[in-house]
């Protein structure tokens, strides 16, 4: 059996701890007491609902199937980004590009829907997952069963991947793929060019099928899977709604677990938002809703509404992420939504429109006590936007690309279509957004315009050599070379600083133990005033959402070539898994190399919890 299927079959091969006793278990303490927030009886929160409530849910059936300019603006934006920047081209992905992760220094995993790419697998087949090097431009395809159509992801704390949930069968597109509603997709790098995707349904899979569900890696490196559809749609309806979670490793008893807040975020509650917080606690938004959710104890504290009545989830589909934890915010988070759409999406999609214009609203919210109070705050883009992608950039700024200015993700359902797709006016100007800017301010503009459209189906992601990649777009039902075509094309940004002397580092550790202090040999451009040390989860990238993204700042002492970086605190301040570690020398960023936080041991796994997930539900042998 080859190593990467062996790791992965660890997994169910451990045993026991339940969902509390692991959540429980961990090192990263709340910062604040929600209870507390609670009994200030000044309407913080919308809505408390606790587990109890969820024991009258009668589930359905869950197995019924702008011109560019030249250089950037006046403002300054950091060192990092005075100069000018360049999209250039990349090659193939093979596949057409729907979710992509990176996997080390020189790979990226690309998933596809099941459909006919020319790009081959080993039985000849059209493949729909690919691995992307690079360095040479050149993709392998991967080996998959089950069909990954609008499936989400993550890794684990033992640095598998996981792909979650996907499509059924579709024989009139690809007459090989299986039904990967339920699916799990295991895939452990190697080195040996020879690690494959890995999957087993009648030993590993969901509790329930979802199509479009989103997924975050929490306290213990574990995976919690939110959403999603029990059947393909464009529109959820209560009848095709999966409002669970669900772990993986599988917890407690195994099975779902009720999600009153996603069942009122219809019908826009696909692909929900989440990022785990210091705290443990773990931020969720669908719809125009968001909350702070309990994992341990299964509690639902509602927030504001985010303003104005814009949709943040598919298919209102906006940009966000969860702003840099630094040293200088005391790592509070917060979060940012930019772009989406005040379109009505509750009523029939034919009465929608390709020209409805997207939102240029950002909201963001500091998701502490005095936060909370303060609720959303507002401001524009240049420019609406729907289907956006926002990056993290190395120096703590948030790179915003592809999407559309006009309509909602999708395609085939709306009035006024180019092509098949729902969305028109491609938006192929990058905005670049400076969280610590003045508000009104923060924006930059005079990026080199994308050379093509990147609409529905399309990716983004940072790369270790500090470059950003982007990919996809396929806004039609199989492969097509109408307007909008099926893109296989790859480019790459490069912004100012990968044409500037830049800090390097060597002797960096493969494992961070939490707390501990590390010694990194440093060369550093000649003045160097100020060095900084990052670590980042550059994410699973699929339908505008970042799962996981996350950047934190490691405190750091230099003395002379000789830097010396703490590992975070805890796992509530970065989670346990693969981590990008990476330096910045008055603000230019070196690249950045792989690294493990903490043991690198499999998430806790139960036993009974997986018999238990096998007894009630089905898979296939």
């Amino acid at each position: 059996m080859a190593p990467a299927v062996t790791r992965s079959l660890t997994l169910v091969a451990l045993c026991l701890l339940s969902l509390h006793t692991a959540l429980a278990s961990s090192p990263s303490a709340p910062t604040f007491d929600l209870a507390a927030l609670d009994s200030e009886g000044l309407g913080l929160f919308a809505r408390t609902v606790d587990g109890n409530l969820a024991k009258g849910w009668h589930a359905h059936s869950l197995y019924g199937k702008r011109a560019s300019h030249s250089g950037l603006d006046k403002r300054t934006v950091g060192k990092a980004w005075s100069g000018k920047s360049k999209f250039a081209s990349a090659g193939s992905t093979g596949v057409a590009a729907m979710q992509v992760t990176v996997v080390d220094d020189d790979h990226i995993l690309i998933y596809d829907k099941a459909e006919n790419n020319a790009l081959k697998d080993a039985s000849g087949a059209s493949a729909w997952a690919s691995l992307y090097t690079i360095s040479t431009k050149k993709v392998r395809a991967l080996n998959v069963v089950t069909n990954a159509f609008c499936a989400g992801g993550g890794w684990i704390g033992n640095g598998t991947l996981v792909s979650v949930g996907g499509n059924p069968q579709q024989t009139y597109i690809n007459d090989k793929a299986e039904d990967g509603l339920a699916a799990l997709r295991l895939f452990t790098p190697c080195a040996d060019e020879r690690c494959d995707v890995y999957e087993n349904p009648a030993r590993i899979r969901l509790t329930s099928p979802r199509w479009y569900p989103s997924t975050v890696r929490l306290v213990d490196g574990s995976l919690m899977i939110a959403g999603g559809m029990v059947v393909r749609g464009f529109s959820n309806q209560d009848a095709t709604d999966n409002p669970t979670f669900e772990f993986f490793p599988p917890k407690g008893d195994g099975l779902p677990v009720y999600s009153s807040f996603l069942h009122d975020a219809l019908k826009s509650n696909l692909f929900p938002v989440m990022y785990t917080l210091p705290s443990g606690y773990v931020f969720i938004a669908a719809n125009k809703m968001a909350m702070l959710y309990d994992a341990k104890k299964n509690i639902e504290r509602r927030l504001k509404p985010l303003p104005n009545g814009v949709t943040i989830t598919y298919p209102g589909s906006s940009a966000s992420v969860l702003l840099p934890l630094t040293i200088a915010n005391n790592f509070e988070p917060e979060v940012l939504f930019c772009g989406g759409t005040t379109a009505n999406l509750d009523i029939n999609p034919s009465q929608l429109s390709a020209k409805a214009p997207a939102s240029k609203q950002c909201s963001r919210m500091i998701l502490n006590a005095a936060g909370l109070r303060k609720g959303w705050q507002t401001e524009n883009m240049p420019f609406p936007r729907v289907m956006g992608d926002a990056i993290l950039t190395p120096d703590g700024n948030v790179l915003i690309v592809n999407g559309a200015q006009a309509g909602i993700a999708g395609y085939g359902n709306v009035k006024d279509e180019i092509g098949a797709s729902n969305a028109r006016s491609p938006a192929k100007e990058p905005l670049l957004y400076d969280p610590d800017g003045v508000k009104g301010k923060r924006f930059t503009r005079g990026f080199p315009n994308a050379g093509m459209e990147r609409l529905y189906h399309s990716v983004a992601t940072l790369l270790p050599d500090g470059r950003i990649f982007t990919a996809g777009s396929n806004p039609n039902d199989g492969v097509s070379t109408k307007t909008y075509r099926t893109r296989y094309n790859v480019e790459m940004l490069s912004p100012p600083y990968m044409s500037m002397k830049r800090p390097s580092f060597s002797a960096q550790p493969a494992k961070m133990a939490y707390k501990k202090n590390y010694v990194l040999t440093v060369s550093l451009p000649s003045g160097t005033k100020k060095v900084q040390a990052f670590i980042m989860d550059l994410g699973y990238s699929t339908h505008g959402v970042h799962m996981s993204q996350r950047m934190v700042e490691l405190a750091c002492t230099l003395k002379g070539n000789k830097l010396t970086v703490t590992a975070p605190k805890t796992t509530g301040i970065f989670q346990p898994g693969p981590a990008w570690l990476h330096l910045l020398a008055d603000g230019v960023p070196s690249k950045s190399t792989k690294v493990m936080i903490g043991s690198g041991a499999s998430p806790p796994v139960s036993q009974s919890a997986i018999s238990n997930m096998l007894k009630h539900t089905k898979g296939s042998n």
